[in-house]
């Protein structure tokens, strides 16, 4: 019976260790988050809120979603999504500030944990192997991996994440600006437009006319009373200072950035395009 009794001991310590060790594999060692809300989402994900929901085959929420960036115990991506936009939103706004907050979603908010990351990482969590991606089953479909653009060929998830970065960093573009680009680019006549810009100026006021899905337009705060605007259409994206003028990027010009001058023009279609964009609450 002892013997029995110790074979027993042994194999609850094994069954004991074995939940320890899957448990540490579930477990997700955080390493950022993102926003995925009409007024705010990942640019590589696509033009607005509904086409980057289905990139993640998610439904279209207006309430919008956190995205939980992480590795499990074994080191592999996965990329977790919940429904408590408002936590999600605490824990990037302390970390903005230098401030630690220890992001643990709960299980009721887990809408879906997706294979790999949208974005590309520059960090990983120490103690576990380094960042892989997760191994998934033969017959698991084309797509379900998640993998952050290619940098090195221009594209339109290229293209969208190079207008955010000139939102971002909007008084650097713009000093690196003649002064005269404002009236080269666009004189508010359409002799003197770009034809792509043309083009471009002429989506936009289809956008006021007929409402585009929601987040193809988004606004943000400026410095001042002025706002951010970012808008993306087939082919090109578009990044604007209510206050000031405008920059184009185009699938068919890659790499390239055009300055669109306030001329008479632009003013009144950035105070339209304002009231129909997206707004962060």
């Amino acid at each position: 019976m002892a013997g029995t009794e110790a074979a027993g001991e042994e194999t609850a310590q094994e069954v004991a260790a074995a939940r320890e060790e899957a448990a540490g594999e579930d477990e997700l060692f955080v390493l950022t988050a993102v926003l995925l809300t009409p007024a705010q989402f990942p640019a590589v994900l696509g033009d607005d809120f509904p086409e980057a929901c289905g990139a993640l085959g998610l439904v279209s929420d207006e309430r919008g979603y956190g995205l939980v960036l992480g590795q499990d115990g074994t080191g592999a991506r996965w990329t977790v999504v919940v429904d408590d936009v408002s936590l999600v939103a605490v824990a990037i706004a302390s970390w903005d500030c230098g401030m630690e907050y220890d992001l643990s979603p709960p299980e009721r908010s887990v809408v879906a944990a997706l294979p790999g990351w949208p974005l590309a990482l520059a960090v990983a969590a120490p103690g576990v192997p380094e960042p892989h991606d997760p191994e998934l089953p033969d017959d698991s479909p084309d797509g379900l991996l998640l993998t952050p653009p290619d940098t090195e060929q221009w594209g339109p998830a290229q293209r969208r994440l190079g207008a955010d970065e000139i939102a971002r960093q909007w008084a650097t573009w713009r000093d690196q600006l003649d002064e005269q680009s404002d009236s080269k680019t666009f004189e508010g006549s359409e002799g003197a437009l770009h034809p792509q810009v043309r083009r471009v100026i002429d989506a936009l006021h289809g956008y006021v006319a007929n409402p585009p899905p929601v987040g193809r337009v988004r606004s943000a705060f400026a410095s001042g009373e002025a706002r951010t605007l970012r808008a993306d259409g087939p082919g090109w994206s578009f990044v604007a200072r209510t206050d000031d003028i405008a920059f184009l990027l185009l699938d068919d010009e890659p790499g390239e950035i055009l300055p669109v001058g306030r001329g008479t023009e632009l003013p009144g279609l950035l105070e339209s395009l304002d009231k129909l964009a997206a707004r962060p609450s």
